[in-house]
């Protein structure tokens, strides 16, 4: 419709679409709830009817009769030595222990042995139907609390409440879904087999109740991550916006003045100052929070229906910096899969840009290579540094990013089954978390490593990361400023520190040797110079690498190709 109809109808339409849409993943995600709470309380119902079933076949092979109400009969008997057999009875179960210990002692002196087993029979009758009276408690109130507003608009409120919902589910189903737990620490390969050993309706339960485990879990298909991450991006979406809503305005009297010595100053307003300290920050956060998440969500409400670039949210959670990996394209199904990780400054409230360049890539890729598929992802699943001058000089984050990094990897390759080409494109300080990846992982399935704009990759040759040496490319803008960090080059070589340096040595850089420099031994690409630095920002040239000439080397050496 989008490509095809123009004006207010189409709009209109389109509009009521969106909105059924929207409707539909809300109904998806309370029925997935509802069916969990249901499986529950059946898990527990059944484990306590299979008590009572066992203490009821007990009965009847001891030719004992169990009455409507749970209470035991048991007809006449006695030891055979006795003259005459002592009478039958009826005793009824008890769950207090200091009861049970007073009616075994009972049937201890009872002459008539049908007593004692009646009594233990009846003990676990009672038992049982406790057992099944405390599922019944716990579970009635968190069914009946699975309620939603009868109008057909999905506000940000029900999506909050279905968070509620979420929670309150797992907080009863603990047994039910342990018995449905993935492996602990599993491997992507261990996690794929779970997967499949689960019925549809125990994969729904367990995404319904734990959709921050599956959407995180490597070796799943692409679109299991993407409904799980999806649901987790939308709760919390519309928490955020509810807690939005109710922040009070900010006060129109923000300043007055105070006359004193004949001079009348301007200062902020005693209302305007509370307001201030109390909220300023918080509905900034909130702003920004709900923002990125929109652009996020963007991706989806603007989707043609082109398999090809099918957005796909591979995981997602909004702790601080925030954790985003999103592909273009379905990497299970591609021939080619690019993996790009951002560097410094990458966070959730940056992330538009992010996946930009992912979509950027993608596009380019698929000219180049109109005859095989390209998924191109971007991963953000590590803390990244976020100052320049501080966090970037410390390889910390780095060193906790290259196992997360390579476990994902690895998870897509298993999701894909192999025959992948699969390359990681590092840019800035994503670059070294590429690098330690690939130093410290030699069976990571990687194809291709693309290096831009790095100070280094935590080794010092090529062959160091475990792929041919001939598959590692590198490329450095003229007027990249992360040229101040490795030896001179570009138009700021005279203000770099090691100007002189390199009469002693012209290949190390902050983290190893210049992947652009012959010593490293890698290969090179030829990429614009970029913008002076000042002329667009601090370093525009640093994030030019998705332009011209950069992007199609890229989108070459991405799809097995040599620029």
């Amino acid at each position: 419709m989008r490509e095809a109809l123009s004006g207010d109808a189409a709009a209109a339409a389109i509009g009521k679409i969106q909105q059924l849409v929207e409707n539909f993943q809300y109904t998806q995600a309370e029925c997935g709830l509802i069916s969990a709470a249901l499986n529950g309380f059946s898990h527990d119902i059944e484990a306590a009817k299979k008590k009572l079933d066992a203490a009821i076949a007990d009965a009847e092979a001891n030719k004992l009769t169990v009455n409507p109400d749970g209470s035991v009969s048991y007809p006449a008997g006695g030891k055979p030595s006795a003259r005459a057999p002592a009478p039958g009875g009826k005793t009824s179960g008890q769950t207090d222990p200091t009861a049970q210990a007073l009616n075994r002692q009972a049937a201890n002196f009872d002459p008539n042995p049908g007593f004692r087993l009646a009594q233990e029979c009846a003990d676990r009758i009672a038992a049982a139907l406790k057992e099944a009276t405390e599922a019944d408690t716990k579970w009635a109130p968190k069914i009946q609390a699975l309620t939603a507003d009868d109008d057909l608009t999905v506000s940000a409120r029900d999506w909050a409440d279905a968070e509620s919902d979420t929670q309150g589910v797992a907080e009863v189903a603990d047994e039910y879904l342990h018995s449905l737990a993935p492996p602990e620490r599993g491997t992507p390969q261990q996690n794929a087999d779970w997967w499949k050993s689960l019925s549809a309706e125990d994969r729904s339960a367990y995404l319904s109740v734990h959709p921050d485990t599956i959407g995180a879990l490597n070796g799943l298909p692409a679109d299991v991550r993407d409904e799980a991450n999806r649901s987790i991006l939308t709760e919390k979406r519309a928490q955020d916006q509810v807690e939005l809503d109710s922040i009070p305005p900010e006060p129109t009297n923000k300043y007055t003045y105070i006359t004193a010595g004949g001079y009348a100053s301007k200062v902020y307003t005693d209302e305007w100052m509370e307001w201030n300290k109390k909220y300023a920050d918080r509905k900034a956060q909130l702003t920004d929070s709900v923002k990125a998440m929109g652009q996020i969500q963007m991706r989806y409400d603007t989707f043609n229906g082109d398999p090809t670039v099918r957005p796909y949210l591979l995981g997602f959670d909004d702790k601080k910096p925030g954790h985003v990996i999103m592909s273009i394209g379905n990497p299970g199904t591609a021939d080619n899969v690019t993996t790009y990780v951002p560097g410094t400054g990458a966070k959730l409230t940056e992330i538009d840009g992010a996946i930009r360049r992912a979509e950027q890539l993608q596009t380019k890729a698929a000219s180049t290579d109109p005859l095989h598929s390209t998924a191109s992802i971007m991963w953000l699943g590590y803390d990244a540094p976020q100052d320049v001058m501080g966090d970037a000089m410390d390889p910390a984050f780095a060193d906790a990013a290259k196992d997360p990094l390579s476990d994902f990897l690895t998870g897509v390759d298993t999701a894909h089954g192999g025959n992948v080409n699969s390359t990681v494109l590092g840019h800035s300080y994503g670059s070294l978390v590429a690098g330690e990846a690939l130093r410290d992982h030699p069976e990571l399935p990687v194809d291709n490593a693309i290096m831009v704009g790095s100070p280094g990759l935590g080794v010092n040759h090529a062959k160091d990361l475990n792929i041919p040496a001939d598959h590692v490319w590198a490329a450095t803008a003229k007027n990249d400023l992360i040229n101040l960090a490795p030896p001179p080059s570009g138009a700021l070589a005279p203000l770099n520190p090691k100007a002189y340096m390199h009469l002693f040595d012209d290949h190390s850089i902050l983290y190893g040797y210049d992947p652009t420099s012959d010593d490293f031994g890698g290969q090179t690409f030829h990429v614009a110079d970029g913008k002076a630095p000042g002329s667009d920002g601090f370093m525009p040239a640093h994030s030019q690498y998705w332009e011209g000439e950069s992007l199609a080397n890229m989108a070459t050496i991405a799809t097995e190709g040599k620029p």
